[in-house]
């Protein structure tokens, strides 16, 4: 089992990082529609987008409706992208330790 626990945690680790690079970019994405610096009109930005904005909604729903109203200030991919980068330490850690 001790390889495998290796193995998996690394993938573990390799998915969240590859999680997070893409959360970014839908964060970067968010801020360049809302402030028009690129608009949706644009078929390559709607395909990018819709792709991300639907992997990561049912993601972000639970947060949004936990944290309470900012008026028109959305903090829950930041709050995700804090649990996947302090909280994978803590999970690959685990899985090592079944090695």
């Amino acid at each position: 089992m001790g390889d495998y626990a290796y193995l998996l945690a690394n993938m573990v680790a390799g998915l969240a990082n590859l999680i997070s690079f893409l959360l970014f970019i839908y964060i970067i994405f968010s801020l360049l529609i809302s402030f028009n610096v690129i608009n949706t009109y644009n078929q390559f930005v709607s395909i990018i987008y819709g792709s991300l904005y639907k992997l990561f909604e049912p993601m972000l729903r639970p947060i949004r409706n936990i944290m309470p109203d900012l008026g028109g200030l959305d903090l829950s991919p930041i709050v995700i992208w804090f649990l996947l980068q302090y909280g994978t330490p803590f999970i690959t850690t685990a899985i090592r330790g079944l090695a």
